[in-house]
């Protein structure tokens, strides 16, 4: 690995990059975190499926806890101060990483490859995410020549701060330099950008911005999961029904009924979950689908039965199907309460903070009702909820 270096303090690197940005017009886009992917030319950015924060994720803002002057103030700190890990987190990478973004070609080499490098070593470990952040703004100072290249290490550093660190308003400032090096409209990040508004307190603000959309083209309906984290339940099955109808049922009736599951509508939610399970099978996402509808149907049948009181202290057991294959969980449950919920294998790489979030709403919530997922990583987590409610309800007597 290449030895700490020792950098210029962050306030001098911000500046200089950031000053550069501002005279930038590039309209090349690249998807930051594919690591198969050269630059083509522009087009729509691809939204991840999708956490200062002030509404968790397990909650409904209703309200805005936020003003929008108070958001702003946040987000133009967060862009001209150094996060406090800052400078104890060291910038390494290997000797033989390429960070200029070159073209990998055919040959997947995370050693060499800087999205691959992100993809295998970066995303899958939390204990590296900062170091991921870190490596990334030295990777804007030599990159500072190309705008393209700059372009496309802001984009990378906004879904790092949203979808690795929840670093809500740091994502949002590195968003808005993408869309002016770009040339892109904020509708182009519209879910991205609106979660971010939302998490840092202002509902009004994400709901303008999302409202500019008219239908959801996410791959696992992400759009209609952001609708229902809102609490705007009719029109997440609005968008749900429009979008099997435009041909994508299994994603459609799939995120349904997460919303309903979410809220407590677990008839309405096997109801959806039961459409998924009938959709013919097709190529790309069916076949997981598929079986994701059934482990929910499986998960919510017990859902209901659950009672801690009725679960001796021990230690349980049991699985899901999640993003890659099989998830395993050990739930440990003493004088009635869940101690502990660990998943103790899995085989997910992007999985971003789902693992602990997850695992601490079903502790903070002493059960698997009305547990939000994380957006940016919604199977695995859905997967820890599902393996959850199985190993208690194989405790019950």
């Amino acid at each position: 690995m290449k030895p700490s270096l020792p950098l210029r303090p962050f306030f001098a690197l911000f500046f200089a990059v950031s000053v550069f940005h501002v005279e930038l017009s590039s309209r090349t886009f690249a998807a930051a975190h594919d690591p198969h992917a050269a630059a083509p030319p522009k087009a729509a950015p691809a939204r991840p499926g999708g956490v200062g924060s002030a509404s968790p994720a397990s909650s409904v803002l209703t309200t805005n806890a936020r003003s929008r002057a108070e958001v702003e103030a946040l987000i133009a700190k967060a862009g001209t101060t150094a996060p406090e890990w800052w400078n104890s987190v060291q910038l390494r990478y290997p000797s033989t990483l390429n960070l200029t973004w070159a073209d990998p070609g055919k040959q997947w080499n995370a050693q060499k490859n800087l999205g691959q490098y992100i993809w295998d070593i970066i995303n899958p470990n939390p204990s590296r995410w900062r170091e991921g952040v870190r490596l990334l703004h030295h990777v804007l100072t030599v990159n500072k020549d190309n705008p393209a290249k700059v372009e496309r290490t802001t984009m990378a550093l906004a879904r790092m701060y949203q979808n690795l660190l929840q670093d809500w308003a740091r994502a949002t400032f590195w968003w808005r330099k993408t869309i002016q090096l770009g040339g892109y409209d904020e509708a182009d990040f519209a879910l991205d950008i609106g979660e971010c508004y939302w998490r840092l307190g202002n509902r009004d603000m994400c709901v303008a911005l999302i409202s500019t959309l008219d239908e959801d083209d996410t791959r696992n309906g992400s759009f209609i999961k952001l609708w229902a984290d809102l609490g705007e339940f009719d029109k997440a099955l609005k968008l749900a029904e429009e979008k099997a109808e435009f041909g994508e049922p299994d994603s459609a009736f799939l995120a349904a009924g997460d919303a309903c599951r979410l809220t407590g509508r677990y008839t309405r939610a096997l109801e959806y979950y039961r459409k998924v399970v009938a959709v013919p099978d097709a190529p790309r996402d069916t076949k997981r689908n598929k079986e994701r509808a059934a482990a929910s149907i499986e998960a919510i049948q017990v859902f209901d039965d659950l009672n801690l009181t009725r679960i001796p202290d021990g230690t349980y057991q049991s699985s899901s199907i999640a993003y890659t294959g099989p998830l395993h969980v050990t739930v440990v449950v003493k004088n009635a309460r869940i101690e502990a919920v660990k998943v103790t294998k899995h085989t997910e790489k992007q999985f971003y903070s789902a693992i602990t979030d997850t695992t601490a709403r079903i502790i903070e919530k002493q059960g698997v009702k009305g547990v939000d997922v994380t957006s940016g990583a919604t199977i695995t987590a859905e997967a820890i909820v599902n393996a959850t409610a199985k190993a208690l309800a194989s405790g019950m007597k």
